[in-house]
């Protein structure tokens, strides 16, 4: 195998590892939008019953967004080991259970300090508006 070989798989786990920050980000993005929403109807006359339906699917964002961090961590893996290999040792490989031990669980994955921040403050963000049209 030559170089160029060596090169278009490297391209390819590039290329997942772009896929998994990019569907990152697009989750981040929806988390927000739906929470403001939610709280922005619930202000609107909804009432504090309303906002807590913005829990749940926080949730659920976390989990997803935990989860594609980890699967590009994996992929990065992937990546640093493609590069290290021999031209003729390429063999276009995408499987990432090899590392599933060298890359943090799915469980600390979700517990990383920047999502624990990110949908955490999301959290305290939806805690604070049901608690103020409680009081209202």
């Amino acid at each position: 195998m030559t170089d160029n070989g060596k090169l278009a798989h490297l391209g390819f786990v590039q290329g997942a590892v772009n896929r998994m920050a990019g569907d990152s980000f697009l989750v981040k993005g929806w988390s927000v939008t739906l929470v403001t929403a939610i709280v922005a109807l619930a202000a609107k006359g909804g009432g504090p019953c309303l906002i807590l339906v913005a829990y749940p699917p926080t949730v659920v964002f976390w989990l997803l967004d935990a989860h594609f961090l980890r699967l590009e961590r994996l992929y990065r893996k992937l990546y640093d080991t493609v590069r290290m290999k021999q031209a003729e040792d390429i063999d276009f490989s995408m499987d990432t259970s090899v590392f599933d031990r060298e890359v943090a669980s799915f469980r600390a994955t979700m517990f990383s300090r920047t999502l624990v921040w990110f949908h955490g403050i999301l959290l305290v963000f939806i805690t604070g508006a049901l608690v103020i049209a409680m009081t209202v």
